[in-house]
C-alpha cells in the first residue's frame, strides 16, 4: 500500500500490492489446474479483494469524517457567537432600562452583529454538512457490487 507525501489521502491514491504479482507467475494453460489450486487461487483473490475494500472503506469514511469535522466546527462557532450574541441582549436590556440611549444603542449593535455572524457560520457549516452526502462509503459499496457481478458472471460461464 502505497501512502501519499501530502496531507490527504484520496480513493485515487489508493493501490495495493500483493506478495506475488501475476505476471511473476506463470499462467497454467486452461483446464490445467486441479481442484486444489483453483481453491487456492480463490481464497487468495477473495482475501485480497476483502483488504482491498475495506481500506477502500476507510478512504472513503476519513474523507467523509473530515467534512464532517468542519461543518461541526462551523455549527459550533454559530453556537458560541450566539451565546455571545444572547449575551449582548441582556446587556442591551439592562443598559436601556438603566439610564444612557447611547449605552444600549452600543450593546444592541454589537448583538445585531454578532447574530449575524452566527447566522453566516449556521449557513456555511449546512452547507458543508449537506455536501457530506450519505456517511456510507459509496466507493466501497460499488466496488462490491462490481465484484459481486463479476463472480456471477463468471460461475454462469
Amino acid at each position: 500500500m502505497s501512502q501519499p507525501t501530502t496531507g490527504s489521502t484520496r480513493i485515487d491514491d489508493l493501490s495495493v500490492t500483493t506478495g506475488s504479482s501475476p505476471a511473476a507467475r506463470p499462467a497454467p494453460a486452461h483446464g490445467d489446474e486441479s481442484v486444489g489450486q483453483l481453491v487456492s487461487q480463490l481464497t487468495e483473490q477473495v482475501s485480497r479483494l476483502v483488504r482491498d475494500e475495506v481500506q477502500l472503506a476507510k478512504v472513503d469514511l476519513a474523507e467523509k469524517g473530515k467534512k464532517a469535522g468542519t461543518g461541526l466546527g462551523m455549527f459550533t462557532g454559530a453556537g458560541l457567537l450566539a451565546f455571545f450574541g444572547v449575551g449582548a441582549l441582556v446587556t442591551t436590556a439592562i443598559l436601556a432600562l438603566s439610564h444612557a440611549v447611547s449605552g444600549w444603542l452600543a450593546a444592541l449593535i454589537v448583538a445585531v452583529v454578532l447574530f449575524a455572524l452566527a447566522g453566516v457560520l449556521a449557513l456555511m457549516g449546512k452547507k458543508e454538512v449537506q455536501q457530506i452526502g450519505s456517511p456510507v462509503p459509496q466507493a466501497a459499496v460499488d466496488g462490491i457490487k462490481e465484484d459481486v457481478q463479476t463472480v456471477k458472471e463468471g460461475f454462469k460461464r
